[in-house]
Formats: structure tokens, C-alpha cells, sequence
């Protein structure tokens, strides 16, 4: 996209990484679309070749001969190879994610730390109610505390625990401790001017806006540049 020769740098480099970000997720896109279609052409192409051998004719079956006997020679029994002191690898320590309450704010940041460490340290985990429990295990006060105990007295009287997959509980958890209408609350917030850049750099700005466009689904670049440069601060 042309800019104005009198743009400044700040405001430059901020549109030239939207327009990266935007290139990246065209390219996404792109490449999923390429992995699709090589796996259904080879879909294809095994269908072809197991109709061939349906239809065609029946091998005739070959008679192996009778395998010969021999004795093994002797096998002399390896030298032992000195060992080595090699240096092994080791994970590093992952922080636990912090203690939970019901704050609605603070629910995807903690959710965010959750997934994290089971991604980074799947070993740990051998099913998905492993999982759960947990990450219950840090719902220490408030709504989520009392949440988490109305889980096990579900279990206590059904012997079942009422959420059986990690998707599901994901799922129930957002409902709980997410914002209530987030994504319109962040449409509200861009088309208002509670988004401007006032005291902040630049780079607190973007990242702040960046945050508030992924939330609200806001795609069209056009659209991206204008509220950007919208909200920036007049003297820049």
C-alpha cells in the first residue's frame, strides 16, 4: 500500500507490520489449501490402484522351496565399547500457571497458561481427565473454587464426572470466566475511541489494537489501516 511521502517512520513500520500480519495469514490459508489437495490426490490415486487389484486377475500362487539348513559359524562375542560421558539434554523447568478466582479478565490469560504447559509438557498427561483435574487443581477461591466443588458433588452423587473431554471443558470454562459478549464489547470499543493511542508508544498501541481486531474477527486490511491511523495521536 502507498503511503504519503510525509508519513512517519513510527507510523510506516506500524502499517508495514499489519500488512506482514495480513500477508502471513493469506499464506496460511494458502498452504492448507495446497496440503489438502496433494492429500486428496493421493486418496485418489490408492482408490485407482486398489480397484486395479479387484479387478484384475488372481495371482497364481508361487510354491516357495524348502529352505536349506546350514549351521551358523561361530560369532565371536563384541568387544565392549568404553563408554562415554555425554551431556543429556533436560527440559527446563515450566512455571505452574497461578492460582484462579472467577475475575472474568484474568480467565483467558489463565486459560492461555493452562494450554501452554500441557502443550509443552504432554508426557505428563496420559488422558484428558488428567488434564482437567489439574487444572482444577489451581481454582483455589471465589466463583471458581465453588465451581470446581459443584464438579466433584455432580461426580459424588452420579459417579460420573460431568465433563469427560478437554474440549468440553475448554468450552464450559469460556462460558464461566470469559467476558460476556467479548467479541461485541471489542466491536463497540473499535468503532468508539476508548482504543486511541493516547499516552502510549507506538508499540504498546499496536499491540493493544492488534488484540482488539483479533477479538472482533475485523479481516478486511482496508479497514485495519483506517482505525490504525484513526487512532493514532495527531503529532505523530
Amino acid at each position: 500500500m502507498l503511503l504519503p511521502a510525509d508519513t512517519p517512520p513510527a507510523v510506516a513500520d506500524a502499517l508495514g507490520y499489519l500488512q506482514h500480519h495480513l500477508q502471513e495469514l493469506t499464506e496460511r490459508q494458502n498452504a492448507s489449501e495446497h496440503v489438502i489437495n496433494n492429500t486428496l490426490a493421493g486418496l485418489t490415486a490408492q482408490i485407482q490402484q486398489l480397484t486395479q487389484l479387484m479387478t484384475g486377475p488372481a495371482p497364481t500362487p508361487t510354491v516357495a522351496p524348502p529352505p536349506v539348513t546350514t549351521s551358523p559359524p561361530p560369532v565371536n562375542p563384541p568387544s565392549p565399547v568404553p563408554s562415554t560421558s555425554t551431556k543429556q539434554w533436560t527440559r527446563p523447568k515450566l512455571p505452574s500457571p497461578p492460582d484462579f478466582s472467577s475475575e472474568q479478565t484474568s480467565g483467558r490469560v489463565f486459560l492461555n497458561s493452562c494450554t501452554l504447559y500441557l502443550r509443552l509438557a504432554p508426557e505428563q498427561f496420559s488422558c484428558d481427565e488428567e488434564k482437567i483435574f489439574w487444572t482444577l487443581a489451581f481454582f483455589k477461591d471465589g466463583h471458581a473454587a465453588r465451581w470446581s466443588e459443584n464438579l466433584f458433588r455432580q461426580e459424588a452423587d452420579t459417579g460420573i464426572f460431568p465433563i469427560q473431554s478437554w474440549a468440553d471443558f475448554e468450552q464450559q470454562f469460556r462460558s464461566q470466566f470469559f467476558p460476556v459478549n467479548a467479541e461485541a464489547n471489542t466491536v463497540n470499543a473499535l468503532e468508539g475511541s476508548a482504543y486511541y493511542q493516547g499516552n502510549r508508544t507506538v508499540d504498546n498501541y499496536l499491540d493493544s489494537f492488534l488484540t482488539l481486531v483479533s477479538d472482533a474477527g475485523y479481516t478486511d486490511p482496508r479497514t485495519l489501516v483506517v482505525k490504525f491511523r484513526r487512532g493514532l495521536r495527531t503529532n505523530i
